[in-house]
């Protein structure tokens, strides 16, 4: 046994977090894509099975009451609030990423005047996030304006309305700084929304500490909600009032089955709905989030920087000098938690050796190799088990 498999063995003795793994189904192998598809929580498939033989077999409608259809969204999104440090009442879960992205540009927009015609958009964002601020632009008359998020502030001015930021780089790994850029955005007189796909579940947000306005994130990643899970919306308390969805729908009616011609939206986070939420889906993440009771995100920070730093300091003894070079930041403050490897020129090729092994990471072009760590279900030994067999397959 090496020296750093030994250590592992020490870390995974004194990890506060090792009993969370038995909550999961996992294999043999090492599972590091949970930044794409968190791993599945044993309580699921029960609930699941209950969902659909009981709630929708036996009950059929009469669970929209009494099994808690209606309320879902809104109870789950209060399960979600204490993971992105949200108080309750500003969460609603449903939809797609890209839909709640949609409803919160167009509805930051609509919270300043007409003489902002500019918005913001993170130049090195997720495409589809890229895609939506330019249709949302186009919808609002406004100009879309691409910057990379550390040239934000120098670009903010009396013309931005909304900014839409990724808290971290789905490529790199790289920790934007929210604290700092919703402050800049704030004192530019415009609305942030910030998309968490890639925090929530990782590390902790502070939406309200930070005074973020509106923010979108996915269930699926580090919240192991499921693949196609529904997303998330949070609208500030105090904007909630003033909030205008550009997709106004039966469910976020004021008066949702009285069936008016004229739309008046809810109350509160509410008018963030729109259509019949997708309850399978929806209550299959309900289970899932049971896996958080009791959890610090604090503790799963504190266990995913030393995650991503053994996993570093271990490709750095184990893989070939000049074999692989880390895109990952090495300082805390500016690291997700995911680590990105530059391979070139056989990354792709890399990979799928890999998940033969039973390292399972995933590939981004052109040559991206790219491991999450999510600290529930990923220990020590795991990351050195990941980075030998690395290291054995760039040999």
């Amino acid at each position: 046994m090496s020296d750093l498999a030994r250590t592992a063995q020490q870390y995974d003795a004194g990890d506060p977090l090792a009993g969370r793994r038995a909550l999961f189904v996992l294999d043999d192998g090492v599972y590091l894509d949970g930044n794409s598809l968190g791993a599945l929580p044993r309580s699921v498939p029960g609930r699941v099975e209950d969902v659909v033989r009981r709630q929708w077999g036996a009950l059929k409608i009469r669970s929209w009451d009494e099994s808690g259809w209606w309320t879902a969204p809104e109870r789950i999104g209060d399960r979600i609030a204490p993971l992105v440090g949200a108080a309750a009442g500003q969460i609603v879960v449903g939809d797609s990423t890209s839909v709640n992205v949609l409803k919160a540009l167009v509805g930051a927009v609509r919270l300043v005047d007409d003489a902002r015609d500019e918005i913001v958009v993170d130049a090195t964002t997720f495409p589809t996030d890229g895609y939506i601020a330019e249709s949302a632009a186009r919808l609002t008359g406004r100009t879309l304006r691409p910057v990379r998020p550390a040239e934000v502030p120098a670009a903010l001015s009396g013309r931005t309305a909304a900014v839409l930021l990724n808290h971290v780089d789905y490529r790199t790994g790289r920790l934007h700084d929210l604290p700092s850029l919703t402050a800049a955005v704030h004192a530019a007189g415009a609305i942030t929304v910030w998309d968490l796909c890639h925090s929530a579940g990782a590390l902790p947000v502070g939406l309200d500490e930070h005074g973020v306005d509106l923010a979108v994130g996915c269930t699926y990643k580090y919240l192991n909600g499921g693949p196609g899970s529904p997303a998330y919306l949070y609208v500030r308390r105090e904007l909630q009032d003033r909030f205008d969805s550009p997709l106004p729908g039966w469910n976020s009616h004021a008066e949702p089955f009285g069936m008016r011609e004229d739309y008046e939206p809810a109350a509160g986070a509410l008018r963030g709905r729109v259509g019949t939420p997708d309850i399978l889906s929806m209550l299959a993440l309900e289970a899932a989030l049971e896996v958080w009771d009791g959890v610090s995100i604090d503790a799963v920070r504190t266990k995913s920087l030393a995650l991503t730093d053994f996993f570093l300091e271990c490709v750095r003894a184990y893989v070939p000098e000049g074999r692989v070079e880390s895109l990952t930041p090495v300082r805390h403050e500016e690291r997700g938690s995911q680590v990105a490897l530059r391979c070139s020129p056989d990354a792709g090729d890399v990979m799928k050796r890999l998940i033969e092994r039973g390292v399972v990471g995933d590939f981004r072009r052109p040559d991206v190799l790219r491991f999450g760590f999510t600290p529930l279900y990923v220990g020590f030994a795991d990351v050195e088990r990941a980075a030998r067999v690395l290291a054995e397959e760039l040999r």
